[in-house]
């Protein structure tokens, strides 16, 4: 698959996700086979550019190209200036959210909030895509079936987007309604793959190597995007790369392997946000690592209370000593909506 002159190695995607993919996951996530990962959404309002969230989410130092920036907003002019600005900070391709349903966001008539106001849908897409065009940065879309299921418009607004110039289209199977609940539908994305030219790649659900092969071969869609399903499970990526390339199995990873892959993510972590807000925001990703794995509960507990990184590493460290290398994780995954 290709976005604009960027040839992407497999069609296994990190989904952009607030407040899990950084930087340091999305490069874990490309170490560990992802093909390709957008970056948690950017704010449009100039005003916040400056903030320390803001500033961390444009710090792409080291990233594997290409560098894809997520930008949400509901001003086709402040959009077009987001869309520059995060080209100058180092983006490569710019994607717009059009489908976040969180209330704050689409409160602000940002999201997927957008999906029921069409002209202000193709008022956006051509101001960002005139903006990046002398940049030489494609531009694509991420977006919902529709505000809910009375209201699906996603096939017009594919084409509408096909017709403006965006140069792919990602699309989770549910309405804003929906948010997360219930399950994915495939229908519309079949649908849309068959009415645009521009590659479209399904989202939603998607968390297991087969459920990957399924949504493929049904949509007819040019790659898949993992979210929740990776939360904890970054593998993920390298597993649905490889089944889908050869029809089979990655054997599990081994307690050494996520030994490994775990204290190498909270290096790079703590890293990335300094000592007292790392050991709170690795919270929740060890958490995930560890959600399924028995008797785990009383070490999460202790992660949880820890107050500075060396505690956090030192327990883990003393956790996994507990456990023979060799031995095999369990990877079932949870109830999940990507």
């Amino acid at each position: 698959m290709r976005i604009g002159p960027w040839q992407l190695p497999n069609p296994v995607f990190v989904a952009p996700m607030a407040g899990v993919t950084d930087r340091p996951y999305r490069q874990l996530c490309k170490r560990l086979g992802a093909g390709y990962a957008v970056s948690e959404m950017a704010a449009s309002n100039p005003r916040l550019w400056n903030s320390v969230k803001s500033s961390r989410r444009l710090d792409h130092q080291g990233e594997t190209e290409p560098v894809a920036v997520q930008i949400a907003g509901s001003d086709p002019d402040m959009m077009a200036e987001a869309a520059v600005f995060n080209i100058g900070k180092g983006a490569r391709i710019i994607d717009i959210n059009m489908g976040c349903p969180v209330k704050k966001v689409c409160n602000v008539a940002s999201g997927s909030a957008l999906l029921r106001d069409e002209a202000l849908v193709a008022r956006i897409l051509d101001s960002v895509v005139r903006a990046c065009r002398p940049h030489g940065v494609p531009v694509t879309l991420k977006t919902r079936t529709g505000w809910d299921c009375a209201s699906r418009n996603a096939v017009r607004i594919a084409r509408l987007a096909q017709d403006l110039g965006i140069a792919a289209l990602t699309l989770h199977g549910r309405t804003r309604a929906d948010m997360y609940q219930g399950r994915a539908e495939y229908d519309t994305i079949r649908r849309v793959k068959q009415e645009v030219e521009i590659p479209v790649v399904a989202n939603g659900d998607i968390d297991t190597p087969e459920k990957a092969q399924y949504v493929l071969q049904y949509t007819g869609a040019d790659a898949v995007m993992i979210g929740r399903a990776a939360q904890g499970r970054p593998w993920i990526f390298r597993e649905i790369a490889h089944f889908l390339a050869t029809g089979t199995h990655l054997p599990p990873p081994v307690f050494g392997e996520l030994r490994a892959c775990l204290l190498e993510h909270l290096e790079d972590h703590y890293r990335f946000y300094g000592e007292f807000t790392g050991v709170r925001s690795a919270r929740k990703h060890i958490g995930w690592y560890l959600a399924d794995m028995p008797g785990a509960q009383t070490l999460i507990t202790c992660i949880n209370q820890a107050e500075r990184t060396t505690d956090q590493v030192r327990a883990l460290e003393q956790w996994f000593d507990q456990h023979p290398p060799n031995e095999p994780i369990c990877t079932a995954p949870a109830a999940l909506a990507a």
